[in-house]
Protein backbone atom coordinates (compact mmCIF):
# COMPACT_ATOMS: atom_id res chain seq x y z
CA UNK A 1 0.00 0.00 0.00
CA UNK A 2 1.37 3.41 -0.96
CA UNK A 3 0.90 6.16 1.66
CA UNK A 4 1.21 9.70 0.40
CA UNK A 5 2.85 12.51 2.34
CA UNK A 6 -0.57 14.20 2.51
CA UNK A 7 -2.21 11.18 4.14
CA UNK A 8 0.64 10.90 6.65
CA UNK A 9 0.21 14.55 7.66
CA UNK A 10 -3.55 14.15 8.11
CA UNK A 11 -3.00 11.07 10.28
CA UNK A 12 -0.47 12.91 12.45
CA UNK A 13 -2.85 15.86 12.93
CA UNK A 14 -5.64 13.49 14.01
CA UNK A 15 -3.40 11.88 16.65
CA UNK A 16 -2.38 15.30 17.97
CA UNK A 17 -6.01 16.41 18.31
CA UNK A 18 -6.91 13.20 20.14
CA UNK A 19 -4.01 13.72 22.56
CA UNK A 20 -5.09 17.28 23.41
CA UNK A 21 -8.67 16.19 24.07
CA UNK A 22 -7.47 13.48 26.44
CA UNK A 23 -5.55 16.09 28.46
CA UNK A 24 -8.64 18.29 28.92
CA UNK A 25 -7.60 20.80 26.27
CA UNK A 26 -10.13 22.39 23.96
CA UNK A 27 -10.31 20.42 20.74
CA UNK A 28 -9.54 22.46 17.66
CA UNK A 29 -12.04 22.39 14.81
CA UNK A 30 -11.30 19.65 12.28
CA UNK A 31 -10.69 20.78 8.72
CA UNK A 32 -13.64 20.21 6.42
CA UNK A 33 -13.39 17.20 4.10
CA UNK A 34 -12.69 18.01 0.47
CA UNK A 35 -15.79 17.89 -1.72
CA UNK A 36 -16.25 14.61 -3.59
CA UNK A 37 -15.97 16.48 -6.89
CA UNK A 38 -12.53 17.78 -5.90
CA UNK A 39 -11.35 14.28 -4.97
CA UNK A 40 -12.63 12.91 -8.27
CA UNK A 41 -10.90 15.68 -10.20
CA UNK A 42 -7.62 14.94 -8.44
CA UNK A 43 -7.92 11.24 -9.23
CA UNK A 44 -8.74 12.03 -12.85
CA UNK A 45 -5.64 14.19 -13.10
CA UNK A 46 -3.39 11.27 -12.21
CA UNK A 47 -1.81 9.80 -15.38
CA UNK A 48 -2.61 6.23 -16.32
CA UNK A 49 0.52 4.17 -15.76
CA UNK A 50 1.22 1.72 -18.57
CA UNK A 51 4.01 -0.86 -18.56
CA UNK A 52 5.68 -2.70 -21.45
CA UNK A 53 7.88 -5.80 -21.20
CA UNK A 54 10.28 -6.52 -24.06
CA UNK A 55 12.13 -9.74 -24.87
CA UNK A 56 14.96 -7.92 -26.69
CA UNK A 57 16.72 -4.56 -26.61
CA UNK A 58 14.95 -1.44 -27.83
CA UNK A 59 17.80 -0.91 -30.30
CA UNK A 60 17.09 0.41 -33.77
CA UNK A 61 15.54 -2.54 -35.60
CA UNK A 62 13.22 -5.50 -35.25
CA UNK A 63 10.35 -6.70 -33.08
CA UNK A 64 11.13 -4.84 -29.87
CA UNK A 65 11.96 -1.67 -31.75
CA UNK A 66 8.52 -1.79 -33.39
CA UNK A 67 6.77 -2.19 -30.04
CA UNK A 68 8.73 0.65 -28.49
CA UNK A 69 8.03 2.94 -31.44
CA UNK A 70 4.33 2.32 -30.77
CA UNK A 71 4.79 3.02 -27.06
CA UNK A 72 6.16 6.43 -27.99
CA UNK A 73 3.10 7.01 -30.16
CA UNK A 74 0.91 6.32 -27.11
CA UNK A 75 2.79 9.04 -25.23
CA UNK A 76 2.45 11.42 -28.17
CA UNK A 77 -1.29 10.76 -28.39
CA UNK A 78 -2.21 11.10 -24.71
CA UNK A 79 0.48 13.45 -23.40
CA UNK A 80 0.42 13.92 -19.62
CA UNK A 81 -2.65 11.70 -19.30
CA UNK A 82 -0.39 8.68 -19.51
CA UNK A 83 2.95 7.61 -18.07
CA UNK A 84 4.66 4.67 -19.77
CA UNK A 85 7.46 2.43 -18.51
CA UNK A 86 9.35 -0.33 -20.31
CA UNK A 87 11.73 -3.09 -19.30
CA UNK A 88 13.87 -4.54 -22.09
CA UNK A 89 15.84 -7.79 -22.43
CA UNK A 90 13.49 -9.80 -20.21
CA UNK A 91 14.07 -13.55 -20.75
CA UNK A 92 11.08 -15.79 -21.46
CA UNK A 93 11.87 -18.00 -18.48
CA UNK A 94 8.93 -18.20 -16.08
CA UNK A 95 10.85 -16.82 -13.09
CA UNK A 96 12.32 -13.81 -14.91
CA UNK A 97 9.11 -12.88 -16.68
CA UNK A 98 6.97 -13.24 -13.55
CA UNK A 99 9.36 -11.13 -11.47
CA UNK A 100 9.28 -8.23 -13.94
CA UNK A 101 5.52 -8.41 -14.58
CA UNK A 102 4.78 -8.55 -10.85
CA UNK A 103 7.12 -5.63 -10.21
CA UNK A 104 5.39 -3.47 -12.83
CA UNK A 105 2.00 -4.26 -11.29
CA UNK A 106 3.27 -3.46 -7.80
CA UNK A 107 4.59 -0.11 -9.05
CA UNK A 108 1.05 0.93 -9.92
CA UNK A 109 0.90 0.23 -13.66
CA UNK A 110 -2.76 -0.33 -14.49
CA UNK A 111 -2.20 -1.65 -18.02
CA UNK A 112 0.69 -4.01 -18.75
CA UNK A 113 1.66 -5.28 -22.21
CA UNK A 114 3.79 -8.43 -22.45
CA UNK A 115 5.16 -8.48 -25.96
CA UNK A 116 6.32 -12.03 -26.62
CA UNK A 117 4.88 -15.55 -26.67
CA UNK A 118 6.95 -16.84 -23.75
CA UNK A 119 5.40 -14.44 -21.23
CA UNK A 120 1.98 -16.04 -21.46
CA UNK A 121 2.02 -18.32 -18.41
CA UNK A 122 3.71 -15.72 -16.22
CA UNK A 123 1.14 -13.07 -17.19
CA UNK A 124 -1.71 -15.49 -16.50
CA UNK A 125 -0.30 -16.19 -13.04
CA UNK A 126 0.30 -12.55 -12.08
CA UNK A 127 -3.09 -11.45 -13.48
CA UNK A 128 -4.81 -13.61 -10.86
CA UNK A 129 -3.04 -11.70 -8.09
CA UNK A 130 -3.83 -8.23 -9.49
CA UNK A 131 -7.49 -8.28 -10.59
CA UNK A 132 -7.60 -4.48 -10.87
CA UNK A 133 -4.76 -4.42 -13.42
CA UNK A 134 -5.40 -4.94 -17.13
CA UNK A 135 -2.90 -7.31 -18.73
CA UNK A 136 -2.34 -7.81 -22.47
CA UNK A 137 -0.29 -10.61 -23.99
CA UNK A 138 1.10 -10.60 -27.54
CA UNK A 139 1.01 -13.71 -29.77
CA UNK A 140 -0.24 -16.19 -27.17
CA UNK A 141 -3.60 -17.92 -26.87
CA UNK A 142 -4.72 -17.82 -23.23
CA UNK A 143 -6.97 -15.15 -21.73
CA UNK A 144 -8.65 -14.29 -18.39
CA UNK A 145 -11.08 -11.69 -17.13
CA UNK A 146 -8.24 -9.17 -16.90
CA UNK A 147 -5.90 -10.70 -19.50
CA UNK A 148 -6.42 -9.98 -23.19
CA UNK A 149 -4.53 -11.42 -26.15
CA UNK A 150 -3.41 -9.60 -29.29
CA UNK A 151 -1.41 -10.50 -32.38
CA UNK A 152 -0.43 -9.32 -35.83
CA UNK A 153 -0.87 -11.30 -39.03
CA UNK A 154 2.82 -11.27 -39.84
CA UNK A 155 2.24 -14.05 -42.35
CA UNK A 156 0.54 -11.49 -44.62
CA UNK A 157 3.73 -9.45 -44.79
CA UNK A 158 5.74 -12.65 -45.29
CA UNK A 159 3.49 -13.64 -48.19
CA UNK A 160 4.04 -10.33 -49.98
CA UNK A 161 7.77 -10.65 -49.38
CA UNK A 162 7.54 -14.12 -50.93
CA UNK A 163 5.91 -12.66 -54.05
CA UNK A 164 8.87 -10.32 -54.44
CA UNK A 165 11.37 -13.07 -53.58
CA UNK A 166 9.96 -15.37 -56.25
CA UNK A 167 10.49 -12.63 -58.83
CA UNK A 168 13.94 -11.58 -57.60
CA UNK A 169 15.60 -14.95 -57.07
CA UNK A 170 17.81 -16.13 -59.91
CA UNK A 171 18.43 -19.58 -58.44
CA UNK A 172 14.92 -20.20 -57.13
CA UNK A 173 16.52 -21.03 -53.77
CA UNK A 174 15.18 -18.99 -50.86
CA UNK A 175 16.23 -19.07 -47.21
CA UNK A 176 14.67 -18.22 -43.86
CA UNK A 177 16.53 -17.59 -40.62
CA UNK A 178 13.93 -18.75 -38.09
CA UNK A 179 13.63 -18.20 -34.35
CA UNK A 180 11.56 -20.83 -32.52
CA UNK A 181 9.29 -23.51 -34.08
CA UNK A 182 5.85 -22.31 -32.97
CA UNK A 183 2.79 -21.88 -35.25
CA UNK A 184 3.44 -18.13 -35.60
CA UNK A 185 6.86 -18.72 -37.16
CA UNK A 186 5.76 -21.72 -39.22
CA UNK A 187 2.93 -19.61 -40.68
CA UNK A 188 5.45 -17.02 -41.78
CA UNK A 189 7.82 -19.54 -43.39
CA UNK A 190 4.92 -21.21 -45.18
CA UNK A 191 3.32 -17.96 -46.33
CA UNK A 192 6.66 -16.73 -47.66
CA UNK A 193 6.98 -19.95 -49.65
CA UNK A 194 3.38 -19.82 -50.90
CA UNK A 195 3.99 -16.29 -52.15
CA UNK A 196 7.19 -17.24 -53.93
CA UNK A 197 5.67 -20.33 -55.55
CA UNK A 198 2.65 -18.30 -56.71
CA UNK A 199 5.01 -16.56 -59.16
CA UNK A 200 7.69 -19.27 -59.44
CA UNK A 201 6.27 -22.78 -58.87
CA UNK A 202 9.77 -24.26 -58.70
CA UNK A 203 10.96 -22.02 -55.86
CA UNK A 204 12.14 -23.80 -52.69
CA UNK A 205 12.85 -22.59 -49.17
CA UNK A 206 15.57 -23.72 -46.80
CA UNK A 207 15.27 -22.99 -43.07
CA UNK A 208 17.90 -22.64 -40.36
CA UNK A 209 16.62 -22.41 -36.79
CA UNK A 210 18.52 -20.39 -34.17
CA UNK A 211 16.05 -21.14 -31.32
CA UNK A 212 16.14 -17.57 -30.09
CA UNK A 213 14.29 -14.42 -30.98
CA UNK A 214 17.34 -12.20 -30.69
CA UNK A 215 20.89 -13.44 -31.15
CA UNK A 216 22.81 -11.47 -33.81
CA UNK A 217 25.72 -13.91 -33.79
CA UNK A 218 23.58 -16.98 -34.42
CA UNK A 219 21.44 -15.09 -36.94
CA UNK A 220 24.58 -14.15 -38.88
CA UNK A 221 25.85 -17.74 -38.83
CA UNK A 222 22.49 -19.04 -40.05
CA UNK A 223 22.37 -16.53 -42.90
CA UNK A 224 25.92 -17.39 -43.91
CA UNK A 225 25.04 -21.10 -43.92
CA UNK A 226 22.04 -20.51 -46.17
CA UNK A 227 24.04 -18.43 -48.65
CA UNK A 228 26.62 -21.22 -48.69
CA UNK A 229 23.84 -23.60 -49.76
CA UNK A 230 23.05 -21.52 -52.83
CA UNK A 231 20.30 -19.31 -51.41
CA UNK A 232 20.16 -15.88 -53.07
CA UNK A 233 17.16 -14.37 -51.22
CA UNK A 234 16.86 -14.30 -47.43
CA UNK A 235 13.95 -13.68 -45.10
CA UNK A 236 14.05 -13.83 -41.31
CA UNK A 237 11.77 -14.33 -38.34
CA UNK A 238 14.31 -13.02 -35.85
CA UNK A 239 14.75 -9.63 -34.25
CA UNK A 240 18.15 -8.20 -35.19
CA UNK A 241 19.42 -6.72 -38.45
CA UNK A 242 22.20 -9.34 -38.73
CA UNK A 243 20.53 -11.17 -41.63
CA UNK A 244 20.26 -8.02 -43.74
CA UNK A 245 23.84 -7.08 -42.86
CA UNK A 246 25.04 -10.54 -43.92
CA UNK A 247 23.09 -10.32 -47.18
CA UNK A 248 24.79 -7.01 -47.91
CA UNK A 249 28.22 -8.56 -47.33
CA UNK A 250 27.45 -11.66 -49.39
CA UNK A 251 25.81 -9.86 -52.30
CA UNK A 252 22.37 -11.46 -51.99
CA UNK A 253 18.86 -10.07 -51.45
CA UNK A 254 17.15 -9.79 -48.06
CA UNK A 255 13.92 -8.53 -46.52
CA UNK A 256 13.75 -6.46 -43.36
CA UNK A 257 11.54 -7.91 -40.65
CA UNK A 258 9.25 -5.98 -38.30
CA UNK A 259 10.84 -2.65 -39.25
CA UNK A 260 12.62 -0.90 -42.11
CA UNK A 261 16.20 -2.24 -42.09
CA UNK A 262 17.40 -0.44 -45.21
CA UNK A 263 20.26 1.33 -43.46
CA UNK A 264 21.82 -2.01 -42.50
CA UNK A 265 22.05 -3.17 -46.11
CA UNK A 266 21.13 -0.49 -48.67
CA UNK A 267 21.88 -2.71 -51.65
CA UNK A 268 20.58 -6.00 -50.27
CA UNK A 269 17.37 -4.71 -48.69
CA UNK A 270 14.55 -5.32 -51.19
CA UNK A 271 11.69 -4.31 -48.86
CA UNK A 272 10.56 -4.79 -45.28
CA UNK A 273 7.58 -6.42 -43.61
CA UNK A 274 6.85 -3.58 -41.19
CA UNK A 275 4.66 -3.86 -38.09
CA UNK A 276 2.84 -0.83 -36.71
CA UNK A 277 1.43 -1.57 -33.25
CA UNK A 278 0.49 2.04 -32.52
CA UNK A 279 -3.16 1.84 -33.61
CA UNK A 280 -3.79 -1.09 -31.29
CA UNK A 281 -1.94 0.35 -28.30
CA UNK A 282 -3.64 3.72 -28.62
CA UNK A 283 -7.05 2.03 -28.88
CA UNK A 284 -6.53 -0.16 -25.81
CA UNK A 285 -4.99 2.53 -23.61
CA UNK A 286 -7.84 4.86 -24.58
CA UNK A 287 -10.38 2.20 -23.63
CA UNK A 288 -8.69 1.73 -20.26
CA UNK A 289 -8.88 5.49 -19.62
CA UNK A 290 -12.57 5.56 -20.51
CA UNK A 291 -13.46 2.49 -18.46
CA UNK A 292 -14.34 0.56 -21.64
CA UNK A 293 -11.47 -1.96 -21.61
CA UNK A 294 -12.46 -5.62 -21.70
CA UNK A 295 -10.63 -8.88 -22.19
CA UNK A 296 -10.73 -9.96 -25.82
CA UNK A 297 -8.69 -11.58 -28.57
CA UNK A 298 -7.44 -9.40 -31.43
CA UNK A 299 -5.64 -10.40 -34.63
CA UNK A 300 -5.01 -7.52 -37.01
CA UNK A 301 -3.21 -7.45 -40.35
CA UNK A 302 -3.07 -5.64 -43.68
CA UNK A 303 -6.70 -4.58 -43.45
CA UNK A 304 -6.11 -2.74 -40.16
CA UNK A 305 -2.71 -1.31 -41.24
CA UNK A 306 -0.86 -3.25 -38.56
CA UNK A 307 1.39 -5.01 -41.11
CA UNK A 308 2.54 -4.10 -44.61
CA UNK A 309 5.40 -4.58 -47.03
CA UNK A 310 7.17 -1.22 -47.24
CA UNK A 311 10.54 0.47 -47.72
CA UNK A 312 11.02 -0.79 -51.28
CA UNK A 313 14.49 -0.65 -52.77
CA UNK A 314 14.77 1.97 -55.50
CA UNK A 315 15.94 -0.79 -57.85
CA UNK A 316 12.78 -2.86 -57.40
CA UNK A 317 10.93 -2.79 -60.71
CA UNK A 318 7.55 -1.18 -61.13
CA UNK A 319 6.19 -4.50 -62.40
CA UNK A 320 7.10 -6.24 -59.14
CA UNK A 321 5.67 -3.41 -57.03
CA UNK A 322 2.47 -3.49 -59.08
CA UNK A 323 2.15 -7.24 -58.57
CA UNK A 324 2.67 -6.83 -54.82
CA UNK A 325 -0.01 -4.12 -54.71
CA UNK A 326 -2.47 -6.39 -56.54
CA UNK A 327 -1.81 -9.34 -54.22
CA UNK A 328 -2.04 -7.05 -51.20
CA UNK A 329 -5.49 -5.83 -52.24
CA UNK A 330 -6.63 -9.38 -52.92
CA UNK A 331 -5.70 -10.40 -49.38
CA UNK A 332 -7.49 -7.37 -47.90
CA UNK A 333 -10.74 -7.73 -49.81
CA UNK A 334 -10.76 -11.53 -49.71
CA UNK A 335 -10.64 -12.07 -53.46
CA UNK A 336 -7.20 -13.71 -53.28
CA UNK A 337 -6.78 -15.39 -49.87
CA UNK A 338 -3.33 -16.69 -49.02
CA UNK A 339 -4.53 -19.94 -47.48
CA UNK A 340 -6.82 -21.37 -50.14
CA UNK A 341 -6.68 -25.03 -51.14
CA UNK A 342 -5.50 -27.17 -52.56
CA UNK A 343 -2.45 -26.87 -50.30
CA UNK A 344 -0.15 -29.78 -49.48
CA UNK A 345 2.52 -30.15 -46.83
CA UNK A 346 6.04 -31.02 -47.91
CA UNK A 347 5.36 -34.77 -47.59
CA UNK A 348 2.62 -34.54 -50.22
CA UNK A 349 -0.29 -34.75 -47.77
CA UNK A 350 -3.20 -32.44 -48.55
CA UNK A 351 -3.79 -30.09 -45.62
CA UNK A 352 -6.41 -27.91 -47.32
CA UNK A 353 -8.85 -29.26 -49.88
CA UNK A 354 -9.60 -27.61 -53.21
CA UNK A 355 -11.19 -24.16 -52.80
CA UNK A 356 -11.22 -24.47 -49.00
CA UNK A 357 -10.11 -21.27 -47.26
CA UNK A 358 -8.36 -21.75 -43.93
CA UNK A 359 -9.97 -20.28 -40.84
CA UNK A 360 -8.07 -18.80 -37.89
CA UNK A 361 -8.26 -22.06 -35.95
CA UNK A 362 -6.38 -23.81 -38.75
CA UNK A 363 -3.78 -21.05 -38.89
CA UNK A 364 -3.21 -21.11 -35.13
CA UNK A 365 -2.54 -24.85 -35.20
CA UNK A 366 -0.04 -25.04 -38.08
CA UNK A 367 2.72 -27.54 -37.27
CA UNK A 368 3.91 -28.42 -40.77
CA UNK A 369 5.93 -27.09 -43.70
CA UNK A 370 4.07 -26.51 -46.96
CA UNK A 371 5.22 -28.02 -50.22
CA UNK A 372 8.42 -26.32 -51.29
CA UNK A 373 10.01 -26.04 -47.85
CA UNK A 374 12.93 -28.40 -47.29
CA UNK A 375 13.37 -30.53 -44.19
CA UNK A 376 11.26 -31.36 -41.14
CA UNK A 377 9.75 -29.17 -38.46
CA UNK A 378 11.92 -29.46 -35.31
CA UNK A 379 10.42 -31.43 -32.42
Amino acid sequence: MIISRRKTLVAAMSLAVFGLAACGKKEEAKPEAAPASTVAATAAAEPLKVGFIYVGPVGDAGWTYAHDAARKQVEAKFGDKVKTTFVENVPESAADAERVIRDLATQGNKVIFGTTFGYMEAMLKVAKDFPDVKFEHATGYKTADNLAQYDVRTYEGAYLAGIAAGKLSKSGKLGVVASVPIPEVLRNINAFTLGARAVNPKATTKVVWVNKWFDPGKEREAATTLVGQGVDVLMQNTDSAAVVQTAEEKGVVAFGWDSDMTKFGPKAHAAASVIDWSGYYIKRVGEAMEGKWKSETTWWGLKENMIDLKAFNANLSDDVKKLIAEKRQGVIDGTAPIWKGPIKDNTGKEVLGKDVVADDKFLHEIKFYVEGVDGKVPG
